[in-house]
């Protein structure tokens, strides 16, 4: 029965103040679906993680972001680099945070989420995530860090 009331609570609420930013993002979410999400992403012992992303309303827009990092990067095998990511954030997202290079900094599970908290807490550590449909548009993700 808990199942049925919360996704649709992360799809409205809380994903509506994802991602706006980093600091102002919706801090009544602590706690309920930290508990919940644990096993189910194989990331039980994270509860933390330090992302930046680039956000755009339109598909076209950010799949043209997102090529320039394959170009630059991703079809190399290689990680793209922070200063990069920002550098194309900067460019391209249409999220606040875009002018701090997507820097969303910290954040714990159940503050961002449906699928934005999804992909931040699967993604590896120094990987870029593929792009991503939202509520808000769409996003792709790059991890920088996971923490207790």
């Amino acid at each position: 029965m808990g199942k049925d009331s919360k996704p649709k609570d992360k799809g409205k609420g809380k994903q509506a103040a994802g991602s706006s930013g980093g600091d102002d993002a919706g801090g009544g979410g602590k706690g309920g679906k930290g508990k919940g999400g644990k096993s189910a992403d194989g990331l039980g012992t994270c509860t933390y993680v330090k992302a930046r992303h680039v956000l755009c309303e339109k598909q076209g827009k950010i799949n043209e972001a997102y090529k320039k990092l394959q170009d630059g990067w991703l079809d190399n095998g290689d990680k793209v680099p922070p200063a990069e990511f920002a550098k194309i954030a900067q460019e391209y997202s249409e999220c606040p945070s875009g002018k701090k290079g997507g820097d969303l900094g910290w954040f714990p599970r159940g503050k961002m989420a449906g699928p934005f908290q999804d992909v931040a807490f699967s993604t590896p550590v120094g990987a870029t995530s593929a792009p991503f449909k939202s509520t808000h548009g769409y996003h792709f993700i790059l991890c920088e860090g996971r923490k207790n």
